[in-house]
C-alpha cells in the first residue's frame, strides 16, 4: 500500500463511519490540511478515549493500478496510517467478496479489483517495513530470456497504424438476396458513454478504425473485463446472421490434449488483442460498420465477434507457425516468426517454462490434463434448474467436462429428457439426483493421463438397461470416460448387442483419436470372447465386425464383479434425495457444530444415539425437529429472514419469536431477535406507536371460518398505474383471514358486489352474515346485487349489520403498516404488492386466535422461504381424512377458545374514552 512517497499501512474498516488518516503521517509527508467544517468527537479509535476531529486532509494514494485521492479525518493513531471507512466504500460503490478477500470498487468510470497479498509478498512486505533487504529470487534464464531477447514482440501497448499485409485478410461474403441490418445505438448512462467515446477515440489513434458512410450499421455495447476496466464490443449478430459460414477447420480441443503427451514443460503467448493484428479485406470494410451515440464507424482491422474470424485467425496461425524439435526452440522460432510478421503478444498473460498450464478450460501438465477449478466454480455454484433453458445452459456446460466423468450420458438421462422438445419442464426428484451427481463428479474430477501412441489401448466396456459405458487406458490408468444414453432402436437391442454395441462404439472414438492402434478390449459378457469365431452374423452385427475389424485387438474377459469400472459407467448413481431450494453456506453448519460452544458437547454425545430431546440427522443437530444453529453469522441471518424476508411483514417481536420457534434452537434466541427487531431501521420509519382504541361493541364468536365476515374500504390512496386508488378488506371473523383487493373509491354497490363474489365467494362460499360501517342503503344494493350473481331464487332478509366491531379497523392499521414497510419510495404500485401483504398478514399468528389465519381455515401451515431450506426431511405420518378432519375441528374449538379469552380480556382494557 503506497502513497506518493513511501510506503504506508492501510487498512479497509468496514465499520468506521469515517476515512482516517494519521497525524504522524500527515506530518511526515508534509500533507496540507484544512479545518473540518463540522468538528466532532470519536472515541473509539484509541485507548485514550475520546479525541476531537477538527482538520481534514486529502491524502493521494496508489494500490498497484488503483490511484485515487481520499478525503480523511485527522486523527493520532496507534496502529497503522490510513483506515477507509463506510464514506469511501459508498463513494466507491465498494463490494467486498468475503471469500477471496477481494474488493471492488469504481473509479473515473473503471472498475478496479484490490486483490490480497500472497503469503511470499506478505513476507516481504513485513520485512520491507522492519527495515530489512529483501533479496530478489535467482532469475532463471529461461523465464527472462523471452522478454529480454524478444522485447520488441511484447510492447506495452499496440503500435498504432495498420498491421503489414501478409496474405491473410478477413473478407465478409454476404448471403445474395440479404437485407442490410440498420440497428439502433444502445442506450448507456453518462459514465459508458464517456468511456465507450474514450476508446472509440483511442481506436482513431491508432488507424483501426475510421468514420464511415456505410448504408449498414450495428450497435456496440460495453462488457466488463477481470480486471474491472471495460471491453468494447460490437454486437454483430444481425451482420451474422447474412454472412456466409466458411467452414475453415480449427483444430479439435481433444487432439491437442493428446498430443501432450510426455511433455513436461509449458508455455503459453496470448497476442495482445489478436484480432486487431489482422486487416480487413479491402472493400469490405464498410460491412463491419458500427454506431454509437456520436457517429458511424467502420474497421480497417478484424474485430471481435465476426462469424468467421476465428477460422481467419486459424489460417493465420497455420501460415505463420511451424513445428520444431523442442520446447526452448519452439519459444525461439515462435518469437522469430511474431517478431518477423510484425504481431504482438501480451507479456502479462504469457506463461514460459511452466510444469502445468490452464488450456481452453483444461490444466495440462506432465501427470495429465484435469479440469479448470476456476471453470468447475460455475458449476459447482450452479443453482437447481427453473426453466428448460437453464437445464440447457448447465448441460452444455457441464458437458465440456464429459470425458472426465464416467456414466456422464447415463447420469444425465433424467436431465436429458426434460429438455427435448415434446417433454414439458418438470424437475423432479430424477433430476435432482442427477444434477448433484454431475456436480459432485465435477468438483471432484480425476486427472486423465496422456496418451503414449507407442503403448496398447486398454477398453473396458458394459452395457446396462438404458446405457452403454466404456474407459479408455493404458497401465491401468484413465485417458478418456465415454458414456451414451441407450435410445430409440438400441434400447431394444437384446443383452448381447448392447454388449456388442458398448464394444464397437468406443472404439469408433478410439480410431478417430488414436488411428487404428493395438487395443485389448475387457468386455464383461463372456460370449464375446468368442466374437472372432462367430460364423453366423446378422446384418447389425456384420457392420460392427467390419469395423472391430479394422483394429489389431485381443479380447480378454473379465467378470463383472471385476469390472467395476465400466460396470459403473453404464448404470446409476443415487444420492440421497435433497431440497430444490439451496442456500449458500449452509452446509457449513455440520462444521461448526464440534467448535461451539452452546452445542459441541451435545453434539459429540449425540454421535450415535439421541440425547434427550437431542438427534443428529445427515450431520444437522435437531432439538425437537427444530434445528440447532451454532454461534455464527446466520442466527442473524434467520432472525431477518423471520423479522422481514421473502413473504414476511416486518411484524413485531412476539410474532418473529414464534416464527423462530418454529424452525431454530439456540440459547438466548428471544434476545438475539429482540435486538435485530429493535435495530430494524425499516420498522422505525413505517411503523408509529400505537394509541388506545375507542370503545367497540363485540359480536358473538363464529363457530366455523368464512361464514361471518366483515367488510371495510381504505380511501385516499396515490392512484396506480392501473387507476386503483383504494382497498376493499374483507375479513373473516373467526380465522381472521383477510383478504385485500384493489378498488377504487367510486365504485358503488353493484362494483363491490361483484369484487365480494370474485374474491370471497369464489374460494369460501356464502357468509351468513357481513358487517360493515356503510349505510343501510347502500348495504341493502349491496345484498340485493349479490343475490342476483347467484342466480338463485331463494329469497332471504337481509342480514348486514351496518355496525362494527373493530376487526377491520385493526387490519386497516396493519394493513397501513405493511404497506409502508413494503412500498418504502414506490408509491404508485401499492397494488402490486398486496399478494405479498395478504399472505404476510394471513401467515403470521394471530394474537386472538394463537394461530395464524391460514392454519385455521386449511389446517396446515403454508411454506415460506424458511421451510425450504436444504434439511433432511423429518418424516411424517399422511393422515386420513377423518384424523384430518379432526384435527382441524380441534384448531377450531382452541381458535376460539382464545378468541373468548381475548374478548374478556379486552373488555377489561382502558380505552381511549376513558371507558372500562
Amino acid at each position: 500500500m503506497l502513497s506518493p512517497r513511501q510506503g504506508v499501512q492501510l487498512d479497509i474498516d468496514g465499520g468506521s463511519c469515517t476515512n482516517v488518516a494519521s497525524e504522524t503521517m500527515v506530518e511526515k509527508l508534509g500533507l496540507i490540511t484544512k479545518k473540518h467544517p463540522r468538528p466532532y468527537q470519536l472515541n473509539w479509535l484509541n485507548e485514550t478515549g475520546e479525541m476531537s476531529v477538527k482538520n481534514q486532509v486529502v491524502v493521494p494514494l496508489s494500490i498497484g493500478n488503483y490511484k485515487d485521492e481520499i478525503l480523511c479525518d485527522i486523527l493520532p493513531m496507534d496502529a497503522g496510517h490510513i483506515i477507509l471507512g463506510r464514506p469511501w466504500q459508498s463513494d466507491r460503490r465498494v463490494i467486498h467478496d468475503g471469500f477471496t478477500n477481494r474488493y471492488t470498487l469504481l473509479h473515473e468510470g473503471r472498475k478496479t479489483t484490490l486483490i490480497p497479498l500472497s503469503p511470499q509478498e506478505v513476507y516481504e512486505d513485513q520485512l520491507q517495513l522492519a527495515g530489512k533487504e529483501v533479496k530478489p529470487p535467482k532469475p532463471k534464464n529461461f523465464l527472462v530470456k523471452p522478454k529480454q531477447d524478444f522485447s520488441d514482440v511484447f510492447p506495452d501497448d499496440s503500435p498504432p497504424g495498420l498491421p503489414p499485409v501478409r496474405g491473410i485478410e478477413h473478407q465478409i461474403d454476404f448471403v445474395p438476396g440479404s437485407t442490410l441490418p440498420n440497428r439502433p445505438a444502445y442506450r448507456t448512462n453518462p459514465v459508458e458513454t464517456k468511456e465507450l467515446q474514450r476508446q472509440v477515440d483511442e481506436l482513431m489513434e491508432k488507424g483501426h478504425i475510421r468514420e464511415s458512410m456505410s448504408p449498414c450499421a450495428v450497435p456496440v455495447l460495453l462488457v466488463p473485463k477481470k480486471d474491472g476496466s471495460w471491453r468494447m464490443c460490437v454486437d454483430c449478430r444481425a451482420i451474422n446472421n447474412i454472412t456466409v459460414k466458411y467452414r475453415h477447420p480449427i483444430p479439435r480441443l481433444d487432439d491437442m490434449l493428446d498430443e501432450l503427451h510426455g511433455s513436461c514443460i509449458f508455455s503459453k503467448i496470448d497476442l495482445k488483442s489478436g484480432y486487431h493484428q489482422i486487416r480487413m479485406k479491402e472493400g469490405d470494410e464498410w460491412k463491419t460498420a458500427f454506431k454509437t451515440k456520436h457517429g458511424l464507424y467502420e474497421w480497417l482491422v478484424m474485430p471481435f465477434g465476426l462469424t468467421n474470424a476465428p477460422s481467419t485467425f486459424m489460417r493465420l496461425m497455420n501460415h505463420v507457425l511451424r513445428t520444431f524439435d523442442d520446447h526452448l526452440k519452439h519459444l525461439a522460432a515462435v518469437m522469430k516468426v511474431l517478431r518477423e510478421e510484425k504481431l504482438f503478444a501480451n507479456f502479462k498473460k504469457c506463461t514460459f517454462c511452466t510444469t502445468n498450464v490452464v488450456f481452453l478450460g483444461f490444466v495440462v501438465s506432465a501427470d495429465g490434463v484435469q479440469v479448470d477449478e476456476e471453470k468447475v466454480a460455475a458449476i459447482r455454484d450452479w443453482p437447481s434448474p427453473k426453466t428448460v433453458g437453464e437445464v440447457r445452459s448447465f448441460h452444455g456446460l457441464a458437458g465440456f467436462y464429459r470425458r472426465f466423468v464416467k456414466d456422464f450420458s447415463t447420469i444425465a438421462a433424467p436431465m436429458t429428457e426434460i429438455i427435448k422438445k415434446e417433454v414439458g419442464f418438470k424437475w423432479e426428484k430424477a433430476q435432482e439426483e442427477a444434477f448433484q451427481t454431475l456436480k459432485d463428479r465435477l468438483t471432484n474430477a480425476p486427472v486423465l493421463m496422456l496418451p503414449d501412441f507407442l503403448k496398447t489401448f486398454e477398453i473396458e466396456c458394459d452395457a446396462s438397461g438404458i446405457g452403454i459405458g466404456a474407459v479408455l487406458m493404458q497401465d491401468k490408468k484413465p485417458i478418456a470416460y465415454f458414456s451414451e444414453k441407450l435410445g430409440g432402436a438400441t434400447l431394444n437391442y437384446p443383452t448381447y448387442d448392447k454388449e456388442l454395441y458398448a464394444w464397437s462404439e468406443p472404439c469408433k472414438l478410439g480410431s478417430i483419436t488414436y488411428g487404428p492402434r493395438s487395443l485389448l478390449s475387457i468386455p464383461d459378457h463372456e460370449s464375446l470372447k468368442h466374437f472372432k469365431g462367430q460364423q453366423k452374423l446378422n446384418k447389425r452385427h456384420a457392420r460392427w465386425a467390419e469395423f472391430i475389424e479394422t483394429f489389431p485387438y485381443v479380447i480378454k474377459y473379465k467378470k463383472g464383479k471385476d469390472n467395476v469400472v465400466a460396470d459403473a459407467l453404464s448404470r446409476r448413481y443415487t444420492l440421497l434425495s435433497t431440497l430444490d431450494a439451496k442456500l449458500l453456506g449452509f452446509e457449513q453448519i455440520k462444521e461448526l457444530y464440534a467448535s461451539d460452544a452452546d452445542f459441541s458437547d451435545i453434539y459429540q454425545a449425540c454421535s450415535k444415539f439421541a440425547s434427550g430431546r437431542y438427534v443428529r440427522q445427515d450431520g444437522f443437530l435437531f432439538y425437537e425437529n427444530r434445528l440447532c444453529v451454532p454461534n455464527c453469522s446466520l442466527r442473524d441471518l434467520f432472525v431477518r429472514e423471520a423479522h422481514g424476508g421473502g413473504l414476511m411483514g416486518h411484524f413485531g417481536v412476539a410474532k418473529t419469536i414464534q416464527i423462530m420457534r418454529d424452525h431454530f434452537h439456540w440459547p438466548h434466541m428471544i434476545r438475539d431477535v429482540e435486538r435485530i427487531c429493535a435495530r430494524c431501521t425499516t420498522c422505525k420509519l413505517a411503523k408509529s406507536k400505537v394509541q388506545p382504541h375507542g370503545l367497540y361493541t363485540p359480536l358473538p364468536i363464529p363457530s366455523q371460518p368464512w361464514t361471518d365476515v366483515s367488510m371495510d374500504f381504505v380511501l385516499g390512496l396515490p392512484r396506480t398505474r392501473h387507476g386503483k386508488d383504494s382497498i376493499f378488506v374483507i375479513v373473516d371473523r373467526f380465522s381472521k383471514m383477510a383478504h385485500f383487493v384493489a378498488c377504487n373509491k367510486t365504485d358503488d354497490a353493484s362494483h363491490v358486489a361483484a369484487l365480494f363474489f370474485k374474491d370471497v365467494i369464489r374460494l369460501h362460499g356464502m357468509p351468513r352474515t357481513i358487517v360493515s360501517d356503510r349505510d343501510t342503503k347502500f348495504l341493502s344494493y349491496f345484498w340485493k346485487t349479490l343475490w342476483s350473481k347467484l342466480g338463485t331464487k331463494l329469497l332471504f332478509s337481509t342480514t348486514c349489520h351496518p355496525q362494527t366491531d373493530g376487526q377491520t379497523e385493526v387490519v386497516n392499521r396493519t394493513l397501513g403498516t405493511l404497506l409502508r414497510v413494503l412500498l418504502k419510495k414506490n408509491l404508485k404500485n401499492w397494488d402490486d404488492c398486496l399478494p405479498h401483504i395478504e399472505f404476510a398478514y394471513n401467515h403470521s399468528v394471530h394474537s386472538a386466535s394463537k394461530f395464524s389465519p391460514f392454519e385455521i381455515v386449511y389446517g396446515f401451515k403454508p411454506l415460506s422461504p424458511l421451510d425450504l431450506m436444504p434439511l433432511p426431511l423429518s418424516e411424517r405420518l399422511s393422515a386420513d381424512g377423518q384424523k384430518r378432519a379432526e384435527m382441524v375441528k380441534k384448531i377450531h374449538e382452541q381458535a376460539k377458545k382464545n378468541i373468548e379469552e381475548k374478548t374478556r380480556q379486552y373488555a377489561r382494557r382502558p380505552t381511549r374514552d376513558g371507558a372500562n
